[in-house]
């Protein structure tokens, strides 16, 4: 029987702490070669547009230490020091010098640096270059990240109810917090080339008269309030992502509101046109104009009459137009619904038809008319007419796209398009493309169903589509917003 050596065990036990020790040791072990050095995750941080007094979100970027020894950063530090508009958080520590000394990055390891910025007004309407850097000093050398922000002086609202006529200027955009509203009877104009971001939650509440006077060349803009991109694979614009922000709201009995070659888009409601008073219905002109991209409704309509001529209204987590009381008339546009074809969307679409028609008896006495347009989206049904058996509904549908499996045959219907498969070739592309660089472009594919079926006389009103083409050229005009182009 082997004898259990009590000396032997305790040497071994001692050897191995030792090893420990000295194992340890090395890890601490500092490189001091000027040629050791530390990388960066990006040599320039940029920010988008940044509003002045506004801050910014928070960039970032990793510090490596790719090194089989520690390193000693002597100091990290912004050029502009304390008087600098960026602001520093270095491996979570903060301070208003923006300096920092003495850290240490273990072999093969990293840490974060974190860049806030705000920018101080400068009276220039265009957006001007704001720059600094920060400095790392690492074994005597000076290793450098840029940093870069694009400030834009902003007229800024926060709770703002107008109780007089108003015209905003285009010099600068505005940048509304909670609401800009319009008291009854009075009007708010928007002139062409003017933009207006939103914050969270915030919305555009008209009680009295809403006219938005953009042009092909200036449109008006009406959008969130976020330059910056989501934290994909892919850099993904939070402009491209609905959410941002809360709607439009036309409110009232009295309205008389034109949307001309404005861009709304990614909030949560688009154009919420509401009502109570069926008696007395207020009146709404949407031409030449884009509302895409919202969580719930793109057009919601309640006792109201509505013109849309030569628009796009797309990709709504719910019905993307909802219709319900009034005289309801669309001329040569896209009512797409690919929402649930877009992975950085908030949520997925619900089974609701891309336009619903739906009468009550409470509302207002219902037309519709539906000329020379495409109603289309990722569903088998985008259309759905609830009002056709309330006595007086009527209904014109002609010359347009519609998809649905099951065909309305009343006489309503004519020379329409039913599609019942899927909506392969409709058109040019639906969805992002691998580098995100498309936005739902609704423009025809050249074999798409809808190419060619319009009503001639009714496109030759719309010469030009909502790209600036002709849609007169070959003769044989498409249903929808935009012509086919053959490149």
């Amino acid at each position: 029987m082997l004898k259990f050596n009590k000396k032997l065990l305790f040497s071994g036990m001692c050897l191995f702490a030792l090893f420990l020790i000295l194992q340890s040791c090395d890890d601490e072990i500092f490189t001091t070669n000027p040629s050791d050095s530390i990388t960066f995750s990006k040599d320039t941080l940029t920010f988008d547009t940044v509003f002045s007094t506004i801050g910014s979100t928070t960039g970032k970027f990793l510090v490596y230490n790719p090194n089989n020894k520690a390193i000693h950063i002597s100091s990290v530090k912004l050029a502009g020091g304390a008087s600098s508009q960026f602001r520093l958080n270095v491996d979570g520590a903060v301070n208003t010098d923006n300096s920092f000394s003495d850290i240490d990055i273990s072999a093969h390891d990293s840490m974060y640096v974190f860049v806030e910025v705000t920018v101080n007004p400068t009276d220039v309407n265009s957006p001007v270059l704001v720059a600094d850097s920060v400095l790392f000093t690492v074994n005597g050398n000076l290793r450098t990240v840029r940093l870069e922000a694009f400030g834009q002086d902003v007229v800024l609202f926060k709770n703002k109810y107008l109780i007089n006529n108003t015209t905003l200027l285009a010099n600068k955009p505005y940048l509304i917090y909670g609401y800009l509203a319009v008291d009854t009877a009075k009007t708010l104009t928007i002139p062409a080339g003017c933009k207006l971001y939103f914050h969270n939650n915030a919305n555009l509440i008209v009680y009295g008269n809403l006219r938005v006077e953009g042009t092909f060349e200036k449109p008006v803009e009406m959008r969130g309030d976020r330059f910056d991109n989501m934290d994909f694979s892919t850099p993904v614009p939070y402009n491209y992502v609905a959410g941002q922000w809360g709607g439009i709201y036309l409110l009232g009995s009295g309205g008389n509101h034109l949307l001309q070659n404005v861009i709304i888009n990614s909030g949560y409601v688009g154009v919420y046109f509401s009502n109570d008073n069926r008696n007395e219905l207020p009146y709404l002109h949407i031409i030449n104009s884009k509302i895409q991209n919202f969580v719930y409704y793109g057009i919601v309509v309640q006792n109201g009459n509505l013109l849309v001529e030569n628009s796009e209204i797309s990709n709504t987590g719910s019905c993307t137009v909802y219709l319900s009381g009034g005289k309801h008339v669309f001329i040569q546009s896209t009512i797409a619904n690919f929402y649930n074809s877009n992975l950085y969307e908030p949520s997925s679409r619900d089974k609701n038809p891309a336009m619903v028609i739906m009468g009550l008896y409470r509302m207002a006495p219902m037309e519709t008319e539906i000329k020379n347009c495409i109603v289309a989206g990722t569903l088998k049904n985008e259309l759905s007419i609830v009002s056709r058996f309330l006595p007086g509904y009527k209904g014109t549908f002609s010359s347009s796209f519609i998809r649905r499996d099951s065909i309305y045959t009343y006489s309503q219907f004519e020379n329409i398009t039913w599609h019942q498969t899927d909506n392969a070739e409709l058109f040019v592309h639906p969805k992002y493309d691998a580098e995100g660089n498309y936005y739902f472009n609704f423009m025809p594919d050249s074999l798409s169903s809808a190419r060619g079926i319009a009503d001639p006389d009714i496109a030759s009103q719309y010469p030009l589509d909502l790209n600036g083409n002709s849609r007169l050229e070959d003769g044989t005009p498409d249903a929808g917003a935009y012509e086919w182009q053959g490149k």
